[in-house]
């Protein structure tokens, strides 16, 4: 950009100013607060009693914390599953030449994702429902009968059935960016392809996702570290129920701050929840970069 063009620092510093000081307010703040909280025994009221890492130590050994991210872990493998492994097919379907209407598919698509988490909770509850839900009457319909499931209510279940919302919800989100990548493809790479042979499940798999596998690992990222902070749906859904089959860690952090007015313990477990998170991207990304050595 030319020097006359380009906008003097302040007014760049400017603009940035209202957005940054909302993220820190937001985002960095609470971080730092929770940190600080996270060394006391805090039940909310005005006195607070130093423990230092006496809430770490119990956090580690709390089976209840660890039952919850193994719930986590569970639902972060059917989402990444269904939310990429989906995208991934529908995008590489938008670019075929078979499909019509594409701009109408990527609009219904994605129309999920503007909605709140909280909608789609009680949405799905209501399809759920073993008497009058959707999903069991086009089943009794269908003559599936033998397939009806209590979906919310059988704890052998409950973790996927909680994870097909989610899945609904963010294809979208992950179809934009996907095709975004697609699309960044020199197209003269693909047609050379199909001109060797290589076309559907051949072209995507040698040619489509070693030229977008940042972009994939990428959102692999996203997805974990999203399901990971999930909560709002769950506790619509099913409150961690039944018993705690479905209880996440967030939805573990907000029982214990909020119903045994344990705040100190709940910082501790927020805390937790983010190391957490950073070690499975760090895990994944470590995967990734031994696949691609090898």
């Amino acid at each position: 950009m030319s020097k006359a063009l380009r906008p003097k620092n302040i007014v760049i510093y400017g603009l940035l100013a209202p957005g940054l000081v909302v993220f820190v307010l937001c985002c960095i703040a609470p971080l730092f607060v929770a940190v600080y909280n996270s060394f006391f025994d805090w039940d909310g009221g005005p006195v607070k009693r130093f423990v230092g890492f006496q809430n770490y130590v119990e956090l580690v050994q709390d089976r209840a914390f660890w039952s919850a991210f193994k719930n986590n872990l569970t639902f972060i493998f059917w989402t990444v599953l269904g939310q990429i492994g989906i995208a991934f097919l529908i995008a590489m379907l938008l670019q075929s030449r078979i499909l019509k209407f594409k701009n109408f598919h990527r609009t219904v698509i994605f129309f999920p994702v503007v909605l709140s988490a909280v909608v789609v909770g009680f949405l799905w509850r209501i399809m759920y429902n073993s008497e009058y839900g959707i999903v069991n009457t086009l089943m009794r319909a269908a003559g599936l009968g033998n397939f009806i499931q209590l979906w919310l209510d059988d704890p052998d279940i409950v973790i996927g059935s909680l994870a097909i919302p989610k899945v609904w919800q963010f294809i979208g989100y992950y179809l934009i960016i996907l095709l975004a990548a697609i699309q960044g493809i020199d197209q003269s790479v693909l047609e050379v392809a199909e001109l060797d042979g290589a076309t559907g499940w051949k072209k995507s798999k040698y040619i489509v996702v070693p030229l977008i596998k940042n972009t994939l690992m990428v959102t692999i990222m996203l997805c974990i570290s999203g399901n990971m902070k999930t909560f709002d749906q769950i506790f619509v859904m099913t409150g961690g129920g039944p018993g705690t089959s479905s209880e996440v860690v967030a939805l573990y952090a907000y029982n214990v701050s909020m119903n045994r007015m344990r705040y100190g313990y709940g910082s501790t477990a927020a805390i937790g929840i983010l190391i957490l998170s950073l070690g499975l991207i760090m895990l994944s990304r470590l995967a990734g970069r031994k696949k691609e050595e090898s």
